[in-house]
């Protein structure tokens, strides 16, 4: 797993162990289709969440909600390009309450809206490649 940031290297004392970070990243990856607050995750790496966050910030480069977002962005992209299902359903699915919330989140990241974006992936191939952003 790639994850860490460039604040950390290997494991210096400044950085959340490689074990307890792979942990909350799976434990991200498992359950981001529903709200994950810091002090979950924090309590997954048995530390408070001021902590906890310093550390995934120095461990990873983004800040706990950040990366959750980041993550959240990667799967909708992932199934606006193989899934027929409505924006709506995929915002759902990622972990969106409402499709306006994922549309702004999603082309605040990308760039493009979502609906933009399954465009473009459908329709510059046959082999239905996503736009680079």
């Amino acid at each position: 797993m790639d994850e860490l940031g460039p604040g950390c290297p290997a494991t210096p004392p400044s950085c959340l162990p490689g074990g307890i970070l792979r942990r909350v990243l799976e434990h991200i990856d498992a359950n981001r289709h529903r709200a994950l607050p810091l002090s979950e995750l924090s309590a997954l790496a048995h530390m408070s969440a001021f902590h906890f966050a310093r550390l995934f910030k120095q461990s990873t480069g983004l800040s706990p909600h950040r990366f959750v977002i980041g993550r959240r962005i990667e799967r909708a992209k992932e199934l606006l390009v193989t899934d027929s299902a409505s924006i709506a359903s995929i915002a759902q699915a990622v972990g969106f309450r409402t499709a306006s919330h994922f549309t702004t989140v999603f082309h605040r990241a990308t760039g493009v809206t979502p609906s933009a974006y399954r465009s473009a992936a459908h329709g510059s191939s046959s082999t239905a490649t996503a736009p680079v952003a």
